[in-house]
């Protein structure tokens, strides 16, 4: 008889959006409902004008559109009464006269509704335009608050910036001289202090919410001035073009946050903490820092904004003039919760150690083109998404090779908060065992990878392609990178690519590896990031009709890659991935679960870590002791009537041999169970395992279990399953975008009964890319959540039969 296995830990009470009892960490949960009381606050003192209480400070709605900003932001829109109102209320002041009112209007209007508020945006826009400082001093770029007299200050300037970089985003034309002035502004001499910080005029000291108010303002300047690494010249593209190795305001800007980094309070003042984490939350999200020195900088800052959330009134109130009142400070840490919390979706990778004194490396050689790419998806997926910069570094060792105090290395975990690393260098490219084995893990559990070659006037890709097609050949021996068809979806995912409208370069085409259930890896070799860089998505280009055709072209490939590799499904930002970890070798744990994989010939592996991840599920949430050697046996194995429950899948269609027929046969006659999964719910697969089983049991076959069956109930201790999530890609036509239809359905299996029992469990739709976290939007099956559960349910069955 198969040995049966005793289930020692359950509980009655599951949940696979909780974390484990040993987890404090915050989670993204958390922190909603806490955006959720933020915002209920606001609205509960709003007043029945639709404006708030106005600081006497500054009595022109400055502080009723800072509030209509925080709901904005925090998931209200203008179909809700309190935005309504507040914009109809904001709509009837009379023109203010303060930069910060004006400025917070502005955001306001820009981000209720861009089209409805065009005329009031540029309108506030030359407002602001016009208050610029021209006289030739080192207070010209700067703005201030309102009096001819004042003398500009960096808090001014900073809001007025924020605004004309919505005003563009808005379509509205700000002349390049106006960012230009500010660049300068920002970037003259002893505005910076000596340490890298900024202060609030060029007389103060460096304080963290104007080392902030610095940095993005010379971000957002950038931007707009197009000081990239990349030109057209001639009709020509021309790439790494501009890589300087000058000290960079923007680096050493971070430099200073890292040293002084705080989420307690305002780095150098007593005061404005709240203030500070709002500018703190701009500089993450528009830099793509990960990390601020070594801090990760929106759960720092989320773990001490709910600690001092009011747990009565539920608002917040900060230290200094303003954000005292609980109005002001609600809304600024309703700002830095909502705005931060935008999902990821491509990180680069930083894959050097920094030469000496160097700003710019090889595995950055288009500064701003990822920024560019995100913000086109952003306008084409209509949500608002972030970006981030992982460094991907060895351990720095002694000569003893012990790695140096405080050395850390990035784990598989930490590289799969983003759905998609972009890997890009012209150079050699060098990954240690360590970093192999963790890259491996990442695409095994979802991840993907997109590289990129770079090429061009300033670079030479050949030894990168060298290197990284090694790197795939030792990391997927049993795949290969190879050209992908122009059936792919990746070349019609988001937007129909034209070839003709591609580089005339016999290189330049697609790469692609399949690993796991999808192709999980990208390649081109040769650049796409200069054509990224060029394309800005909010200004008008006056490049030839030729070269802007040959840039777009590019620039779809990249938004076909990110839908293809996300289907535009992103992750909590604070979700911490859960990677499983096969450990070849060694004894199992004294009553813990095992479950092996059946061999066949139609991909018995195509999928390698769906098992370790629903085993990891098993052990993390139901607390079972759980054995992750990764075992695989065929059917003629005697050790196969060592375990009770067998999974197989597989995504081709296969036949057994007569011995394998009567192995499994007295497999399954001895009490085994078989959990049988499509992947990518395909039908060759289940096809032929149903045709397998009837030819051991020609009197049995595959029904559905009906959906009252105890088996989606939590009588195993498991899951109510009335209902899930189901994934079903839609039919398209020539040029359509690639698109999937969520259901809500009841789970679909189908059960073989042998003498009176289910013995094999079949899912013809997808449970093991799912499993994976690697779906794609042409495979039909359930969301991971829920496939997650229903695998769950299925060995929690299997152990009571």
């Amino acid at each position: 008889m198969v040995r049966r296995i005793v289930l020692l830990f359950v509980f009655a009470s599951i949940s696979l959006n909780s974390p484990g009892a040993a987890r404090a960490e915050i989670t993204a949960a958390q922190v909603n409902d806490a955006i959720k009381d933020g915002v209920l606050y606001l609205e509960k003192i709003q007043n029945p004008n639709g404006g708030w209480p106005e600081s006497p400070h500054d009595a022109g709605g400055g502080q009723s559109a800072l509030c209509t900003l925080a709901l904005l932001n925090s998931g209200r829109t203008t179909a809700d009464k309190s935005v309504k109102n507040a914009l109809a209320y904001l709509e009837r002041l009379d023109s203010p006269d303060r930069i910060y009112s004006v400025s917070l209007m502005l955001m306001a209007f820009a981000q209720a509704d861009p089209k409805k508020y065009a005329l009031k945006i540029n309108s506030l826009a030359r407002w602001i335009e016009a208050k610029q400082v021209n006289r030739r001093d080192k207070y010209k770029g700067g703005w201030r608050y309102t009096s001819p007299d004042e003398q500009p200050d960096n808090s001014s300037t900073q809001f007025a910036i924020l605004a004309l970089h919505d005003a563009e985003r808005a379509g509205v034309k700000i002349p390049d001289q106006t960012w230009q002035l500010a660049y300068n502004y920002w970037t003259q001499p002893g505005m910076q202090r000596s340490d890298g910080g900024f202060g609030y005029t060029h007389e103060s000291g460096s304080t963290g919410s104007m080392t902030c108010a610095g940095i993005a303002s010379i971000l957002m300047c950038r931007d707009r001035l197009n000081l990239g690494d990349a030109a057209v010249i001639d009709g020509r593209v021309q790439c790494c073009g501009n890589q300087a190795a000058n000290k960079d305001p923007v680096e050493d800007g971070l430099r200073w946050l890292g040293n002084h980094f705080s989420v307690t309070r305002n780095p150098n003042d007593a005061s404005w903490t709240l203030y500070y984490l709002y500018a703190l939350e701009r500089v993450g999200r528009m830099s793509g820092q990960r990390l601020i020195g070594t801090h990760d900088w929106y759960r720092e800052g989320s773990e001490y904004l709910l600690t001092r959330q009011d747990t009565v009134f539920l608002n917040w109130k900060g230290v200094g003039i303003g954000e005292s009142e609980a109005l002001v400070g609600t809304s600024l840490a309703l700002l830095f919760l909502a705005k931060g919390r935008r999902p990821i979706v491509i990180a680069k990778v930083q894959h050097e150690v920094p030469a000496a004194g160097q700003t710019v490396l090889d595995w950055d050689h288009h500064r701003r083109a990822v920024q560019n790419l995100t913000m086109r998806v952003e306008r084409q997926w209509q949500r608002e998404l972030s970006w981030q910069t992982i460094k991907f570094l060895p351990l720095r060792r002694d000569a003893l090779g012990r790695p140096l105090p405080n050395e850390k290395p990035v784990t598989a975990e930490e590289l799969a908060e983003s759905p998609v690393l972009f890997l890009s260098g012209s150079k050699g490219l060098k990954f240690d065992a360590e970093q192999r084995t963790v890259l491996k893990q990442y695409i095994e559990s979802g991840g993907f990878i997109f590289a990129e070659a770079c090429s061009g006037n300033g670079c030479d890709g050949a030894a990168f392609d060298r290197d990284f097609r090694l790197l795939m050949r030792e990391m997927f021996p049993d795949s290969q990178l190879r050209r992908l068809p122009p059936d792919h979806a990746v070349w019609y995912a988001q937007e129909k690519v034209d070839p003709q409208h591609l580089p005339q370069d016999p290189e330049f085409w697609l790469w692609g590896l399949d690993a796991c259930c999808r192709t999980s890896v990208i390649y081109c070799p040769r650049t796409l990031s200069c054509y990224w860089e060029l394309a800005h998505p909010y200004r008008e280009s006056n490049f030839p009709p030729a070269t802007k055709a040959q840039i777009e072209a590019v620039t779809r490939i990249g938004g076909n890659v990110l839908a293809y590799a996300t289907s535009r499904e992103l992750k909590e930002k604070l979700d911490r991935p859960q990677i499983a970890v096969s450990t070849p070798g060694g004894a199992s744990p004294r009553g813990a679960l095992v479950v092996p994989k059946l061999s066949h010939t139609g991909g018995d592996d195509d999928a390698p870590a769906a098992l370790a991840n629903l085993l990891t599920v098993v052990e993390r949430q139901l607390e079972m002791k759980v054995d992750h050697e990764k075992r695989k046996f065929a059917p003629t194995d005697a050790k196969l009537l060592d375990y009770p429950i067998v999974f197989v899948h597989g995504r081709r269609s296969f036949r057994f041999s007569a011995a394998e027929r009567q192995g499994l046969k007295n497999y399954l006659d001895r009490g085994g169970f078989l959990f049988a999964d499509a992947i990518c719910a395909n039908q060759q697969f289940a096809e032929a395992l149903r045709q397998e089983l009837k030819q051991i049991y020609p009197d049995a076959q595959f029904t559905r279990i009906p959906a009252s069956h105890p088996l989606f109930t939590s009588e195993f201790q498991g899951f109510n399953l009335p209902s899930v999530t189901l994934r079903d890609p839609q039919i398209r036509a020539e040029g359509d975008p690639l698109t999937a239809r969520l259901v809500k359905a009841a789970p679909f299996l189908e059960g073989l009964e042998i003498d009176g029992r289910i013995a094999v469990i079949l899912s013809p739709y997808d449970l093991s890319c799912a499993l994976e976290k690697g779906v794609s939007l042409d495979c039909k099956g359930y969301i991971p959540a829920d496939a997650a559960r229903i695998g769950v349910n299925v060995l929690l069955y299997a152990m009571s039969q």
